[in-house]
């Protein structure tokens, strides 16, 4: 599905790329041409993707799965960790290949990876054939990227060192017809010391109250039930603004219009989760009762390190509040093993963290080092079986706490938006509820984008498996 948002933001560069977008499209006219768009990292690259998408379908292209039956092969990259860079490496080595095939392939890369200058050195001298190269602040740049591409015949190299312009009025996708993501913010001014998010994505920029809104607003008229708020740090949103506005704030204007039955958010920092914005999640119905608030080590001698501004019992101090307020909400969360300086006592706060929170899912990653951050040349690098001893204990642990966690669901009777047809089972449905957990049913596909009442009849570690309620 394609659509086009009317934000008022930056409108002349959007207006001038739309011209652009335009005389490609009449020079490519009948041409037949696909493109394939591989997508690494988080849902902010997913959302990027999008978009990405969307200025090519405008253009002309015609989407395609499969690399070798593409014109077009654009990869959105993600260096949060090591082995998302040497996976784009390994494919970009099998692309060389694709490309002798077909001279005329435009090769692309795009996003995080592609703002390190050690990355940009390696393709200039291993991957000369790559075509176009841009980075995170200027994908909306990708039409006249490719102008010059196709009117040059010489690669393309774009990388911007700090943002300009925020410019949202440009054609994009949507994977689904009923629930969509929405950019409120970008870059990241945490600096936690692991991560290298703020050099690639630069610092926070909110978007204003009513451009969201208005994004909001014309998404529902088109269908949407559910939105998902995006940002590195959504809590806190608006601050940088010329007048400043609170992530709570946002929310409660949200949840007031009118046909938006659902509204999630991620990611929220432990830090400055505020009591207003616990307050909203309380409040109004549609703002789903899930939190995704990743806490990374539960050693306050490992969040010190880490730069997260928060300790082990601030953490389960805010876990209680939000229960308190909201009784049936689930919570989920991200660890970092084998951070440097990590010892067997913080592995066993961490372990406790897991017992006391009992998430309803955990994403769980190896501490991956990454050039350009403190954590890079910190000394006391754990040894590597250590960590995986730590890792697999970890992983353990927060499987057997998400399955019990889950059990309590048996019998009891929830509301599912249903999302698509299973990828194992062509009769069953999955979605999820408003506490984020995702449901199995068999039940036919002319419920997929409805709500539907289900009674949960058994569980797995991951998901619960249900029947509709007639």
């Amino acid at each position: 599905m394609s659509e086009r948002q009317v934000i008022n933001v930056s409108t002349e560069e959007a207006l001038r790329q739309a011209d652009i977008i335009h005389k490609l499209s009449q020079s490519l006219k009948g041409k037949d041409l696909k493109y394939c768009v591989s997508t690494f990292g988080c849902q902010m690259n997913a959302r990027d993707s999008e978009k990405i998408e969307g200025m090519l379908e405008e253009i002309g292209y015609k989407k395609t799965e499969k690399e070798d039956q593409a014109d077009f092969i654009i990869y959105n990259t993600c260096c949060v960790r090591e082995n998302a860079e040497l996976k784009i490496y390994g494919r970009l080595g099998y692309l060389k290949t694709v490309k002798q095939k077909n001279p005329n392939l435009i090769i692309a890369l795009c996003g995080c990876m592609m703002q390190q200058d050690i990355v940009l050195e390696t393709l200039k001298k291993k991957y000369n054939f790559v075509d176009i190269i841009f980075g995170t602040y200027n994908i909306y740049k990708l039409p006249e990227l490719m102008q010059t591409r196709l009117e040059t015949k010489a690669p393309v190299i774009d990388i911007w060192d700090s943002h300009q312009d925020i410019v949202e009025d440009l054609p994009n996708t949507r994977k689904y017809d009923f629930k969509a993501c929405v950019n409120i913010m970008y870059g990241c001014n945490n600096f936690c010391t692991y991560c290298i998010v703020p050099y690639v994505r630069g610092r926070e920029r909110s978007r204003e109250l009513s451009d969201i809104l208005n994004e909001v607003k014309a998404l529902v008229n088109d269908g949407v039930k559910e939105i998902m708020f995006l940002g590195q740090n959504v809590n806190s949103y608006g601050q940088n603004l010329s007048t400043p506005v609170s992530f709570a704030k946002l929310l409660s204007e949200a949840s007031q219009i009118e046909g938006l039955k659902r509204i999630r958010f991620m990611t929220s920092h432990p830090k400055d989760l505020s009591d207003e914005l616990i307050e909203v999640i309380a409040k109004y119905d549609n703002v789903c009762n899930s939190v995704h608030l990743p806490i990374q080590s539960g050693s306050t001698h490992t969040l010190t390190a880490m730069n997260r501004k928060y300790t082990k019992e601030s953490y389960l101090e805010l876990v209680s509040k939000l229960r308190a307020a909201v009784p049936n909400i689930e919570m989920t969360t991200d660890f970092i093993v084998g951070f440097p300086g990590e010892t067997e006592e913080d592995h066993l706060d961490t372990l406790d963290v897991v017992k006391k929170v009992k998430y309803a899912g955990a994403f769980t990653f190896i501490y991956s080092k990454r050039t350009g951050t403190p954590a890079a040349t910190m000394e006391d690098q754990v040894p590597e079986d250590v960590v995986k001893r730590r890792f697999n204990e970890l992983l353990a642990l927060t499987k057997s706490c998400t399955l019990e966690n889950m059990k309590k669901y048996v019998g009891q009777t929830v509301e599912v938006l249903f999302e698509e047809i299973s990828k194992n089972d062509e009769t069953v449905l999955s979605g999820r509820t408003d506490t984020a957990i995702l449901v199995n049913v068999k039940a036919p596909a002319a419920l997929i984008g409805n709500f539907q009442k289900v009674r949960i009849v058994d569980t797995k570690t991951h998901y619960l498996i249900g029947e509709l309620v007639k």
